[in-house]
Formats: C-alpha cells, sequence, structure tokens
C-alpha cells in the first residue's frame, strides 16, 4: 500500500518528465475529438477541469482552469494544438456555448457537433481522475492538480489498453510492450 503524499513526491520528482517522454511516444490521436469539463473543488474553491479525448479514448490534453467561459476554451484549444502539425476532422462536445465560439475562433474548419450522448467517450474519461482524487483525499492546489493530472493521465493511459476491444493475446502483448517503454524510459532517467 502507498500512501498519496508518497505519490505526490514521486509525481512532483519523475511526473511531468516521464509524461513528457511518453507523449513524445504515443502514436499520433484520432481525427475526431470528444471535449468536456468536470468541475474539481479545490480548498472550498470551484475550479474546472477541461479534458479531450480522442475516438480511440487516448487522453489528449488536460487544463485546469477557474472560469467555463468562452475564453477558458479558447485558452484550452489553444493549448490542445499547440505542438501538433494536424487538426482534428471533428469535435464532439456537450451543450457548453463556449466550444461554440471557440471553435469558430480556433478551429474555423472543424466539424462540431454537440450531443451529451455522443459525448460519453469523455464522460468517462474523468473515472480515474475522481479516483485518484478520492485517494489523494483531494487536490490541495490548483497548480498541484494540474501537475498531476497532466502526469497521471499520460502514464494511466499508457498502462492502460482499451481490454474489452482486444482478444487476451493482444493485450498481454500490449502490456508487454507498455512496460518495455517504461523500463526504456525510467532506466534512461536513471542513467542521466
Amino acid at each position: 500500500m502507498v500512501s498519496y503524499e508518497s505519490i505526490r513526491r514521486w509525481c512532483l520528482c519523475f511526473g511531468t518528465e516521464l509524461a513528457a517522454r511518453l507523449r513524445k511516444r504515443r502514436p499520433k490521436p484520432g481525427d475526431t475529438w470528444h471535449l468536456d469539463e468536470v468541475y474539481l473543488k479545490i480548498n472550498g474553491e470551484l475550479f474546472y477541469l477541461w479534458h479531450a479525448v480522442d475516438q480511440h479514448g487516448v487522453v489528449l490534453d488536460i487544463l485546469v482552469q477557474e472560469r467555463r467561459n468562452a475564453t477558458a476554451a479558447k485558452r484550452f484549444f489553444k493549448r490542445l494544438l499547440m505542438g501538433l502539425k494536424y487538426k482534428p476532422r471533428k469535435i464532439i462536445t456537450d451543450g457548453l456555448r463556449s466550444y461554440g465560439f471557440a471553435q469558430r475562433e480556433v478551429l474555423p474548419g472543424v466539424r462540431h457537433r454537440t450531443s451529451r450522448y455522443l459525448n460519453n467517450r469523455a464522460e468517462n474519461s474523468h473515472r480515474p481522475t475522481r479516483r485518484r482524487e478520492r485517494q489523494m483525499q483531494r487536490f490541495k492546489s490548483r497548480g498541484q492538480a494540474q501537475r498531476f493530472l497532466s502526469a497521471h493521465t499520460m502514464i494511466y493511459g499508457h498502462f492502460r489498453p482499451r481490454r474489452h476491444l482486444m482478444p487476451a493475446e493482444q493485450y498481454r502483448g500490449s502490456r508487454d510492450k507498455a512496460f518495455q517503454i517504461w523500463r526504456q524510459e525510467t532506466c534512461a532517467q536513471l542513467a542521466a
């Protein structure tokens, strides 16, 4: 059993760098992106966790912000596109009108669909975050939540292939490959 304090310290030391290395190694994300936001309560204040997932369930990026307006949505879109050489073909969001405004300004040529039923992939991708939040006994600050969740979502996604979509032999192969990549990255970390 590992305490939440040990996880917090590990994340501060190694998490962001390892997550950045894993992000470089991941394959190109799909062309349909699901975007959603969920609230986080940090020290009694309300913050919003903006979350983007592709059609395969791979987490693209997260951002913790104080607001849920068009400016915040625009900032999230720009962060999503930073470092990418392509744009999605289609984005799917819930009924929040801020997405439409940001999409028209930042991604004008991209199809935008709004539906609470089509966006289940993004809604379900919040579950690991909520589970980890409970185990850590809530986040202590906005910066700590951003640092931890950026690293956690990338590392969690690396070790969690979509089990229900593959046979057992393929699942074991993908897990072995994930651990092999992890050993390469962490050994390079120790040697450096």
